[in-house]
């Protein structure tokens, strides 16, 4: 998957969650305020698993695991 087609990927599936958060309100309760959301996929995982080592400290990972639907993971 080139850079391009990971950043669209991504713009999409960040639309997809913020329309999913607003219709279950009761998941956004479960984020916490300061965090690094990543979408987990089947056949990425193995990319997605490499670049949340690089995240900063001060940062807690969030990760969506990308279904027909979403699924907040802890």
């Amino acid at each position: 998957m080139t850079h391009k087609e990971t950043i669209e990927r991504n713009i999409g599936l960040t639309f997809d969650f913020v329309n999913y958060l607003i219709d279950n309100r009761e998941e956004v309760e479960k984020l916490p305020n300061n965090f690094k959301l990543e979408f987990i996929e089947k056949d990425f995982s193995k990319i997605e698993h490499q670049q949340s080592q690089m995240t900063p400290s001060n940062l807690q990972n969030k990760y969506v695991r990308v279904k027909n639907s979403f699924d907040v993971t802890l």
